[in-house]
C-alpha cells in the first residue's frame, strides 16, 4: 500500500484521512497529515494518525500527495513543497478552482490529478469526481480506486470540475439545509425537534438510496407516492409555487460561478 500524505488538515483533509482508515483498506500508518498546528487535530491524534507540521517531511515519507488547502493558500503552499515533489510522486489536488496546468507550471515533473470529494468521505459516502491529463492518466485508476474506498467516484473532463464542486461539494450543504427545513416542518406539525430531524434525515437517506440502487429518474419514484388529489402532490405543488426547484437550481449555478473565481 502506497503511503499517502495529506497536505492540509482542514475539514476535507481530515475527513479523507478518517474515511480511508474506516474503509479498512488503509491503516493510520499509511496516512500522514501535515498541518501547521497539529494540536488543532486532537481527535485524529487520539486515533493514532501521524500529524506533523512539516510538509516536506510528509512528502518525503509518501508516494501519493493529496493537496487539501484553501484556494487562497495554494500559491504559498505549492511554492513551499515544489522542491520536495519528484517524478516518483503523484499529486492529487482537491483545491477548488486550480487547474492541472496551473499546478504543472510549478511542478512540471510530477504527475497531477484533480479530485473533488465532499465531507461525506469521512463515512465512505462521498461523491468524488476525478480528472487527469495525458501525463497523469496512467494513475487515474489507482486514484479512482483510492476514492472508491470512501464512496462513489466518477471520472470527468477537467472543464467540468468547477461544476462538480458546486453540485457535489457545495451540494452537501444544500441537501443538509433541505433536511433541516423538513425537520422544522415536522416540528411545526407536532414532532419534537430531535424526532423530526431523525425522521427527515432517514427519509432523505431512503430517497437517495432509491435513486442510487435503482438508477431511475426521480420523477418515476415521485409518481409512486403521488395520487390524484392526494396530500403528496398538494405539498409538492405548493413547494414549486414558492420556487423550490428554481431556488435549488439557482443556488447550484451561483456556487459554480463563485467556485470558478476562487483562485
Amino acid at each position: 500500500m502506497k503511503k499517502i500524505a495529506i497536505i492540509g488538515g482542514g475539514n476535507l483533509g481530515s475527513s479523507l484521512a478518517e474515511g480511508l482508515v474506516k474503509s479498512e483498506n488503509y491503516s493510520v500508518n499509511d496516512v500522514i497529515i501535515s498541518k501547521r498546528n497539529p494540536k488543532t487535530l486532537p481527535q485524529l491524534t487520539e486515533q493514532g494518525f501521524n500529524i506533523i507540521s512539516d510538509n516536506d517531511v510528509a512528502i518525503q515519507q509518501s508516494q501519493i500527495v493529496v493537496l487539501a488547502v484553501l484556494p487562497q493558500q495554494f500559491d504559498a503552499v505549492i511554492s513551499e513543497i515544489k522542491d520536495s515533489l519528484t517524478e516518483n510522486h503523484v499529486l492529487v489536488s482537491v483545491v477548488s478552482g486550480v487547474s492541472i496546468s496551473a499546478i504543472e507550471a510549478v511542478i512540471p515533473n510530477t504527475p497531477v490529478l484533480r479530485a473533488m470529494p465532499n465531507t461525506a468521505i469521512a463515512i465512505q459516502e462521498s461523491m468524488t469526481c476525478i480528472s487527469s491529463n495525458k501525463k497523469s492518466q496512467q494513475y487515474e485508476k489507482e486514484i479512482t480506486d483510492m476514492f472508491n474506498c470512501v464512496g462513489l467516484s466518477m471520472t470527468i473532463n477537467e472543464e467540468l470540475m468547477t461544476s462538480a464542486t458546486a453540485l457535489c461539494a457545495c451540494g452537501i450543504a444544500f441537501f443538509l439545509r433541505a433536511i433541516r427545513a423538513a425537520s422544522q416542518g415536522g416540528t411545526q406539525i407536532g414532532f419534537h425537534a430531535d424526532e423530526a430531524l431523525k425522521m427527515a434525515a432517514q427519509t432523505a437517506k431512503g430517497a437517495a438510496a432509491l435513486l442510487v440502487e435503482h438508477g431511475k429518474h426521480p420523477e418515476r419514484e415521485i409518481d409512486k407516492v403521488t395520487s390524484p388529489e392526494g396530500c403528496t402532490i398538494s405539498g409538492l405543488n405548493e413547494m414549486e409555487h414558492k420556487g423550490f426547484s428554481s431556488a435549488m437550481i439557482r443556488g447550484i449555478v451561483t456556487s459554480a460561478e463563485k467556485a470558478g473565481k476562487l483562485y
